[in-house]
């Protein structure tokens, strides 16, 4: 009779297994971070494979054998990223219920988040254009978050007078057009950009934004 007891010989096969993708997830490991560092120095526009090979220790067939396509890559560097880098929550700001200290703390709060991620956000950003794979990742992951906040920043907004804070009665609806378009000006990175190459702190550049959002909802419609 043959015994199935191990004799010493081989290993057994499970641990040879998980020795294996142990290397296999390091390798990977390295591919991404190789990958986020040259996203947030030479921008996604001018990273090439033979560039994370060469950073990552590994050859480029590698490269090509853990991430087949353009859209595999971007999607992993992006979910490292944004794991190590996570955008404000949007959810305590429902629970304010004026919508000018809403947006106040809303927008302190975003214009700090690009200030700590500005080398990423800003060669991303300028990039997406110029490579259809990230252009894709970004639909997918900040626009719609993008979205989201607007959408929570539109609610309770009245129509006031002259850009003051709104008060009374009379509402200007989610869906208003005006209202949402200047909320996405204040919200995109150029716009922060902007404001602070003009010399502009955070809390400074979010209160200018936000009395735009007011003078949006200067006059009744």
């Amino acid at each position: 009779m043959v015994s199935n007891k191990n004799t010493g010989g081989a290993p057994k096969r499970p641990y040879t297994l998980r020795a294996r993708a142990r290397r296999k997830e390091e390798v990977r490991r390295r591919i991404t971070l190789a990958t986020v560092h040259l996203h947030g120095t030479v921008g996604p526009a001018r990273t090439t494979v033979s560039d994370i090979a060469k950073i990552a220790g590994v050859r480029r067939a590698t490269v090509y054998n853990h991430f087949p396509t353009d859209l595999d890559l971007l999607d992993a560097c992006s979910s490292h990223w944004f794991t190590a880098n996570p955008p404000p929550d949007s959810a305590p700001w429902t629970e304010i219920q004026k919508p000018h200290a809403r947006a106040v703390v809303a927008l302190e709060a975003i214009y700090d988040y690009y200030d700590r991620g500005r080398e990423m956000l800003e060669r991303v950003l300028r990039d997406a254009p110029l490579v259809p794979a990230l252009d894709g990742i970004l639909r997918q992951k900040w626009w719609p978050m993008m979205d989201s906040i607007i959408g929570v920043l539109a609610e309770g907004w009245a129509v006031g007078e002259g850009g003051n804070p709104p008060a009374g009665d009379a509402t200007v609806e989610n869906g208003e057009p005006q209202l949402r378009a200047t909320l996405r000006v204040a919200l995109d990175f150029g716009t922060w950009q902007r404001l602070v190459a003009s010399s502009l702190s955070n809390d400074e550049a979010a209160s200018l934004a936000v009395k735009w959002i007011h003078a949006s909802c200067a006059f009744p419609r």
